[in-house]
C-alpha cells in the first residue's frame, strides 16, 4: 500500500531523512522504533504532506502513485490520516461534532461506538468542547475515535514522546488492532518498545535511516538491547 524510496531530507545543511526505505503493506499494522530525535515524527510528516516538509530526494508512493508533490488535503482524499503527536485542541467544537465529521456524518451511534473502543464513555464525552478542559490523554483518546470513524486506508499513528498514561495504553492499543480489523493500514510510530507488541512488522529507526525490519519480538528485543544503550547522540530533530 506504502512504499518509500531512498526518501531524504536535508533542512538547513543537515541530514534529517538519509536515504530511507519502507514499506507498509495492505492490511498491515507496521511499527517505526526509534529513539527520540532520530526522525521518526518527519517521517510521519513527509508522508501526509504537513510542515511544508518535501522530501531534497527519493518517492513516497502510495496505491501505486507518487504522492510526493501532493497536497495534505489531496492525500486525504486518497485515504490518509495522520494522529498528531499533540492532539488537537478546538475550542467551542464539541465532541460529538467532531466525531460525526470524522465519520462524514455517519450518525450519533458510530460517534457513541468509536468512543467506546478507545475507553470513553459517550455520555460523559459529547457534549464536552475539544479544548483543554480535556486531559492530553482524553484529547488523544478522541483523536484515535476521530480516525477510528474516518476508516482511512492508511492511518499514520505518532505516538507522544512522553509517552502515553498506563490506564489509556489497553485501549489505545486495542483501538489500534480495531482499526487494522477494520480494514486500515497503520504504520504505528513509536519510541517505546512494548507499544509495537501488537504490530506484524517493526522497522527500527537511527539517524533517519533505518537499520533493521523484523518480527516485532526480535526488533522489541534489539532497540532494548542496542539503542536504550546506545551513547550515541544523533543530530536529526523531530
Amino acid at each position: 500500500m506504502l512504499r518509500v524510496e531512498n526518501l531524504q531530507l536535508r533542512l538547513n545543511g543537515k541530514s534529517i531523512i538519509d536515504d530511507l526505505s519502507l514499506q507498509v503493506n495492505k492490511g498491515e499494522i507496521h511499527g517505526l522504533l526509534g529513539e527520540n530525535g532520530t526522525g521518526k515524527t518527519t517521517i510521519g510528516c513527509l508522508i501526509m504532506g504537513v510542515n511544508n516538509y518535501k522530501p531534497t530526494a527519493g518517492r513516497i508512493v502510495f496505491e501505486g502513485q507518487d504522492i510526493a508533490a501532493l497536497s495534505v488535503s489531496q492525500r486525504a482524499k486518497r485515504g490518509i490520516s495522520l494522529a498528531w503527536q499533540e492532539p488537537a485542541r478546538i475550542e467551542g467544537l464539541r465532541v460529538r461534532d467532531y466525531l460525526e465529521l470524522s465519520s462524514n456524518n455517519s450518525g450519533i451511534e458510530r460517534a457513541e461506538h468509536c468512543l467506546r473502543m478507545v475507553g470513553l464513555e459517550p455520555a460523559q464525552y459529547l457534549d464536552r468542547d475539544v479544548d483543554t478542559t480535556l486531559s492530553g490523554g482524553e484529547r488523544k483518546r478522541i483523536e484515535l475515535a476521530s480516525v477510528l470513524a474516518m476508516q482511512p486506508k492508511l492511518a499514520i499513528l505518532d505516538e507522544p514522546d512522553s509517552g502515553i498514561d498506563i490506564i489509556a495504553l489497553p485501549f489505545i492499543l486495542n483501538s489500534i488492532v480495531e482499526m487494522n480489523k477494520q480494514g486500515s493500514s497503520v504504520l504505528l510510530i513509536t519510541h517505546n518498545e512494548n507499544v509495537v507488541k501488537i504490530a506484524h512488522r517493526v522497522s527500527v529507526l537511527c539517524a533517519g535511516k533505518i537499520i533493521r525490519t523484523g518480527e516485532p519480538a526480535d526488533m522489541s528485543l534489539w532497540f532494548k538491547d542496542n539503542c536504550r544503550k546506545c551513547l550515541h547522540i544523533n543530530e536529526p530533530r523531530e
